[in-house]
């Protein structure tokens, strides 16, 4: 083989790979230190990897293959994230058995993977789909309901009958499904919840003891929601009932109280029947029926029009004896905090735009502002004003402060106490579908049980009807003979559960099941998991910052709260890989005339036609691109890879084209990890010009062979005859010591920059010895690790190491750098004469700081003499490594 050959290298190392398990990891605990480097659990879809997939998969290979020739015990795993509901949806469109979809979808996935030569450890591939795994999953389940952390509720959500499933909210658009346009409505449904607010106030403590992005935290702090304030009780008076008994609001500013002029409850408040007069029931009724129909989202928009409807009932305020209007809203809801608030129109946004819509009065109590344009709502640190009874006055108290005295006054009287709440609701932790985790859950006398251990893995009945009910029994209510069973305790009759766990389940703790993917006795083996936790890092993509890993972290503090696992956080530290988008796309603008418009023109003009322009129809000026050929400019931008857009890109079709070390080379080329970035074919294509250069440094494309420049570094007998120039040297270590800092800082696009120099220095060297082109072979390896292996290969080869035992260079010792190797042996100064370039000399790098002999030799530069003789030297400076400077004054 003469030219470079991605397609006929590749495929053989991955093959060796695969049949030497090259990058198996023992269970031996020793022999150096241990790295776990984690994927994010992928989704194993239909429509197969595009190019945004592989680049944390190529970030974290890179880490891996790194970490082992420095000697750690690495462990690299994969795995799929394969129950959902695109399969079953598929199943209910073709027949075919989600199971059948789902092992179709994984084997391309695999094979896509190993065909970009990651070096997982395939000895521990794991599927949630295998009733092997989700045995584990049940137990975890059951371990949950041990601790009264599980448990059922009716709850309400979105319901379309047209569908016979629930929806996300995101899958709600005006009160009507996103597929199909059909009407859903707010339904109560027995649902399995996970009391994940139990662990609220660890979730949100321990964030500060892990290394995430600041971002990602803020996220889940926000997402955690902790409020302090207090609990405060407003009794009701009522026509509708004579003992309504009180409403209780959870608030964050108690100091604001005598400022609160109405109240408002969610329509779902179980106090709304009782309380409504009979002149507000019909209307009440008909603003809670279109309540009903909106998703959370709907009534929770800011900026949606704030509408009410006054119940007719008062509440008593408790600071002042108020009698206040209670008010219905679907801005409140039931799902926070009590289900009811205090209105507070001077200093909140959304209250003082309700008050002036229903004209309800707008009381001042924190100084600043004008409250009759708007609500004052810079008051956390402002001064209290209008707040004082008989018993108390928060009059010119700081904010703070007055906090503090209206709470002890409250719990002094018994009208409220300190409390704290969070945002975090409980975990909605089923789905009526087939293709899930069952629960391991019988219905005995019409009571939930839990299943003995011993009954694991329950499997899901075979099935060919995964059609969803209109009645809203998910689809395992059709297996009859499977949903009726007997209690294995009492003997009774009992129901199985019906309902599925959520996609979330699987990948709650798979990084567990990782570590002994065949032990028997539990989830993971206890002694392997002391060794192998936490996660030393964990890389995947920024959507998943809030669910995933706040779920993944409950379960994980709760199989610690067990004694299952040893640490109290599974990731130790967590990296985001920015959004791959599409190639840029050029939109140029014209006129009804046919007249072109620059597009920053554009942006204002609606009538103009847009027409989609080629790569090749345009070109860069300065900041902008620009029309070929003229100065009127187009409009540039990518957007998020989407089969719609038709913008996707196929890394198979790259792999193809370029090879594998190509696409892995070019995804980290593009910039930093962290970023969005736009991909571009050319850029491909320039890596892989550069892969093309290295195969030639060390390749004669004419003969197949070694370079001469490589080969007659040797004597016949394979002995090396050349050494390594010291300029070669200098060159190697400043290579291997900027890839290996940026590889421990993931600046992988500067790390292949230095091999990119490394390279164009070498192709200039008369000689190549292998003392020189091995190292750089290693450095080159996590990169490109295909051409790596292939021509550490053929250098073997020359040096009589090999075929016998032949084995790849994964672990081979990293490069390590010495300082002293990179000093340079001359120092050169540009000579100036009256602040001008008259000159250059290189001295001895020893005596670079040796003012007198540094000085002798630059007035010895024919050049700078020539301008020396032209007057006096009137003044001579020199600042060491910098500077050389004659002041002159003619003569």
């Amino acid at each position: 083989m003469s030219e470079y050959n991605p397609a006929k290298i590749e495929p053989r190392w991955q093959k060796y790979w695969l049949e030497n398990k090259t990058f198996r990891t023992g269970d031996e605990l020793e022999g150096g230190p241990k790295y776990y480097v984690l994927d994010m659990f992928p989704y194993p879809s239909s429509s197969g990897l595009h190019v945004g997939h592989p680049e944390g998969y190529t970030a974290t290979d890179i880490i891996a293959r790194y970490k082992r020739m420095k000697g750690f015990h690495v462990l690299h795993p994969i795995g799929w994230d394969a129950f959902g509901l695109p399969a079953e949806q598929y199943a209910i469109k073709t027949g075919t058995h989600p199971e059948v979809t789902t092992r179709n979808n994984v084997d391309g996935f695999r094979r896509q993977l190993q065909a970009l030569g990651f070096s997982y450890d395939w000895d521990r591939e794991v599927n949630t789909t295998d009733p092997a795994y989700y045995r584990w999953t049940q137990w975890i389940f059951l371990k949950l309901y041990e601790k009264g952390l599980a448990y059922e509720a009716s709850v309400p959500v979105n319901w379309c009958p047209e569908l016979g499933t629930v929806l996300a909210n995101e899958e709600v658009i005006d009160g009507r499904s996103e597929v199909g346009g059909f009407p859903v409505e707010r339904r109560p449904m027995r649902q399995w919840m996970l009391k994940i607010t139990a662990y609220a106030e660890r979730l949100l403590q321990d964030l500060d003891d892990l290394d995430w992005p600041e971002s990602i935290k803020e996220m889940q702090r926000n997402w955690i929601g902790k409020s302090e304030g207090a609990n405060v009780t407003f009794p009701i008076k009522s026509e509708a009932a004579t003992d309504a008994g009180s409403i209780e609001v959870f608030t964050t500013r108690p100091d604001t109280l005598f400022g609160a002029t109405y109240m408002v409850l969610a329509p779902e408040h179980p106090l709304v029947d009782q309380i409504t007069t009979d002149e507000q029931k019909s209307e009440v009724e008909a603003y809670r029926q279109t309540a009903a129909h909106k998703t959370d989202l709907d009534r929770t928009d800011l900026n949606k029009d704030k509408t009410g409807v006054f119940t007719g009932a008062y509440a008593i305020n408790p600071v002042n004896n108020e009698k206040i209007p209670v008010w219905i809203a679907d801005y409140v809801m039931m799902s926070y905090g009590t289900g009811a608030i205090m209105a507070v129109p001077g200093h909140d946004e959304r209250d003082w735009e309700f008050a002036r819509k229903y004209d309800l009065p707008v009381i001042e109590v924190v100084k600043g502002g004008n409250i009759e344009e708007e609500a004052y709502v810079d008051s956390e640190e402002g001064i209290s004003v209008n707040s004082a009874n008989e018993e108390i006055s928060l009059n010119g108290h700081p904010v703070p402060e007055s906090k503090k005295m209206i709470t002890a006054w409250l719990e002094e009287k018994g009208y409220g106490r300190y409390a704290v709440t969070y945002k975090l609701r409980d975990w909605l932790f089923s789905r009526q579908r087939y293709w899930g985790e069952p629960f391991p859950i019988i219905h005995v006398d019409g009571k939930p049980k839990p299943l003995p251990e011993d009954h694991l893995p329950i499997t899901l009945p075979e099935m060919d009807d995964f059609q969803p009910t209109k009645t809203g029994e998910p689809p395992l209510a059709k297996a009859t003979g499977w949903v009726q069973t007997t209690d294995p305790e009492t003997g009774k009759t009992a129901i199985r559960e019906t309902n599925t766990m959520p996609q979330w389940a699987g990948s709650c703790w798979y990084y567990l099941r990782y570590i002994s993917p065949d032990y028997e006795k539990g989830p993971v083996d206890p002694e392997l998991e002391k060794y192998w936790m936490p996660v030393d890092l964990y890389v995947g993509g920024a959507e998943h910052a809030v669910l995933h890993l706040l779920y993944a972290r409950f379960w994980h503090k709760v199989l610690y709260d067990i004694g299952v696992v040893s640490t109290k956080e599974p990731f130790h530290r967590l990296v985001n890989q920015g959004m791959i988008l599409g190639e840029l796309e050029f939109t140029a603008f014209k006129e009804a005339d046919g007249t072109f418009v620059p597009a920053q023109e554009a942006e204002k003009r609606n009538e103009l036609e847009r027409v989609r322009l080629e790569e090749k129809d345009v070109e860069k000026k300065g900041d902008h691109f620009v029309m070929k050929g003229t100065d009127i400019t187009v409009d540039a931008r990518s957007f998020k890879m989407s089969k719609s857009r038709g913008n996707v890109i196929n890394p198979d079709d790259v792999v193809e084209r370029y090879g594998a070390d190509a696409l892995r080379l070019y995804e980290m080329f593009m910039g930093p990890l962290e970023q969005v970035k736009p991909w571009s074919m050319q850029g491909v294509e320039g890596v892989y010009r550069f892969l093309k250069r290295v195969w030639r440094l060390f390749i004669d494309e004419k003969t197949g062979l070694l370079q001469e420049e490589i080969s007659s570094t040797f004597t016949p007998d394979r002995k090396p005859a050349v050494e390594p120039t010291r300029e070669q040297l200098k060159v190697l270590h400043e290579a291997i010591k900027k890839v290996t800092s940026d590889i421990d800082g993931h600046r992988f696009n500067t790390a292949i920059s230095a091999l990119m120099i490394f390279t164009n220095e070498a192709m200039k060297w008369e000689k190549r010895p292998p003392a020189v082109l091995k190292p750089f072979l290693l450095l080159l390896s996590p990169f490109a690790p295909h051409l790596a292996e292939e021509l550490w290969e053929k250098i073997q080869e020359l040096e009589g190491a090999c075929c016998e035992g032949k084995k790849s260079l994964a672990y081979e010792p990293w490069p390590e750098y010495d300082e002293k190797q990179m000093v340079d042996d001359s120092k050169t100064y540009a000579v100036q004469v009256n602040g001008k370039v008259r000159g250059e000399i290189t001295v001895p790098a020893e005596r670079a700081s040796d003012k007198e002999f540094v000085l002798n030799a630059a007035k010895k530069e024919p050049s700078v003499l020539r301008h020396l003789e032209k007057g006096t030297v009137v003044k001579e400076i020199f600042v060491p490594g910098r500077v050389i400077n004659f002041v002159v004054k003619p003569g």
